[in-house]
C-alpha cells in the first residue's frame, strides 16, 4: 500500500462523505433487523447484494484508499459486535459475488431474489467454482429445486454435472410425447459418474450392479432427483421363459418405470434390441393405468456415437446410452486412507 493510500484510509473517520455514508449503512443494518441468530434468508441476501453494489460503486468514485474494506469492517463490527458477517474477508466475498454476477447485464430482481434463496454458504461455493454465470445459475436453481446440502452441491459441481445433464444419446423425441421426451431426456447424463465404487480392472457386470446397490444412496444421487429404487434381477416371465432386468426404478416425476441395463464394456447393436424386449415387458407386466411408457437407460463402459444412432433408429421404445466413468486413482492426500485387503474383498463382495 502506497504512504498516499495509507494516509487517505487512516483518515476515513475524518471524512465527512464517508461518516455519512457509514452512518446511512448503519441505519439499513438495523432496518432489515439481521441478528447472528438468524439464519441466512432473503432479507440477508438481499442486503448483501446491495452492500456489494454499493462497496463497488465507492470503490470506483470515492477516493477512500486501499484500507476502504478493513476500515469498513472495522466499523461495522464495532457497531454490530453480535452480528456476524461483516469482517474484512467477508466484505470481500461479498463484493466479488456481486461483481461475479454483474457480468451479465441482463440480470435483475427477479434473479437477485432467485440467488437470496440458496445459503451463503452455497452461494459463495457457486462463483468460486463456477466459469459462467449460465452454470452459477443452473446450480442456483438446482438447489432450491432439489435442496441440495453445501456437501451435495460441491459433489454436483465437481463432477460436471451442468455439462453433463441432459446430453445422453437418446430416441425419445421420436418415441415419447413431447413434454415426457423433453423430461425425460432431462434426466438422463453422459457420461454417469460412479467414483464412489471399488472395482478390478476385470470386473463384470454382475460386480457392477452389486456395487452401485451397495451404494444405492449415491447411486440415487447420480441417478438425479426423481428415481425410486424397485428392484434388481428383477423376474420376468415371457412365454415359458424367465428373463431378469438388471435394475427397475420408478420415476416419480415422468410417473413411468426406467429399466435400467449394465454393459462392462462398449456398446454393441444387440443391447438396444434387448433391453427393447424388456422394456416392452415391463409396459406388459407392471405398467398400470396413469403410468406414462416405460424407458430404458443403457449404461456401459463406452461407445460410438455413430453405432448408437444407427441401434436406436428403428427400435419402438424410448431408450438412452450413456456411458459411465469409475474412479481411476485416488488424490495423494487420500492414498494413506487406502482400505485393507479385507476391506476390498467386502467390497466386491467376494475374494480376490
Amino acid at each position: 500500500m502506497s504512504k498516499a493510500n495509507n494516509s487517505t484510509s487512516l483518515g476515513l473517520n475524518h471524512n465527512s462523505d464517508y461518516k455519512r455514508w457509514l452512518k446511512d449503512l448503519k441505519q439499513k443494518v438495523q432496518q432489515t433487523q439481521i441478528k447472528a441468530a438468524v439464519q441466512v434468508n432473503t432479507t440477508l441476501l438481499t442486503f448483501y447484494w446491495e452492500l456489494g453494489a454499493d462497496i463497488v460503486q465507492r470503490q470506483s468514485t470515492a477516493n477512500w484508499g486501499d484500507g476502504f474494506l478493513k476500515q469498513l469492517s472495522k466499523d461495522l463490527m464495532k457497531a454490530f459486535p453480535d452480528i456476524k458477517g461483516f469482517s474484512e474477508r467477508n466484505l470481500k466475498y461479498i463484493r466479488q459475488w456481486f461483481l461475479f454476477y454483474s457480468r451479465d447485464q441482463a440480470i435483475g430482481q427477479q434473479a437477485v431474489a432467485q440467488l437470496a434463496q440458496v445459503p451463503w454458504g452455497h452461494n459463495l461455493q457457486i462463483i468460486s467454482k463456477c466459469q459462467s454465470v449460465d452454470e452459477a445459475q443452473y446450480y442456483i436453481r438446482s438447489t432450491i429445486e432439489h435442496g441440495w446440502s453445501r456437501n451435495v452441491l460441491i459433489h454436483q459441481i465437481d463432477s460436471g454435472l451442468w455439462q453433463r445433464e441432459g446430453t445422453a444419446l437418446s430416441n425419445f423425441s421420436a418415441t415419447l410425447p413431447a413434454v415426457q421426451s423433453d423430461l425425460a431426456q432431462q434426466t438422463l447424463k453422459d457420461p454417469y459418474v460412479f467414483d464412489f465404487l471399488t472395482l478390478t480392472k476385470s470386473y463384470n457386470e454382475k460386480e457392477l450392479e452389486q456395487g452401485l446397490i451397495k451404494h444405492i444412496t449415491q447411486f440415487l444421487l447420480e441417478l438425479g432427483a426423481g428415481f425410486a429404487y424397485m428392484g434388481k434381477q428383477v423376474k420376468l416371465q415371457v412365454g415359458t421363459r424367465d428373463f431378469y432386468i438388471d435394475l427397475l426404478f420408478y420415476h416419480a416425476r415422468l410417473h413411468c418405470y426406467v429399466v435400467i441395463e449394465l454393459k462392462a464394456g462398449e456398446f454393441e447393436p444387440e443391447h438396444a434390441g434387448k433391453l427393447n424386449f424388456y422394456i416392452k415387458a415391463v409396459d406388459e407386466q407392471l405398467r398400470k393405468e396413469g403410468d406414462a411408457p416405460t424407458i430404458g437407460i443403457l449404461l456401459c463402459k463406452n461407445k460410438d456415437k455413430l453405432v448408437a444412432e444407427y441401434a436406436l433408429s428403428d427400435i419402438q421404445k424410448p431408450i438412452g446410452v450413456s456411458e459411465y466413468q469409475l474412479t481411476q486413482s485416488l488424490p495423494e492426500n487420500l492414498q494413506s486412507q487406502l482400505p485393507s485387503v479385507e476391506e476390498i474383498e467386502q467390497e466386491l463382495g467376494g475374494e480376490l
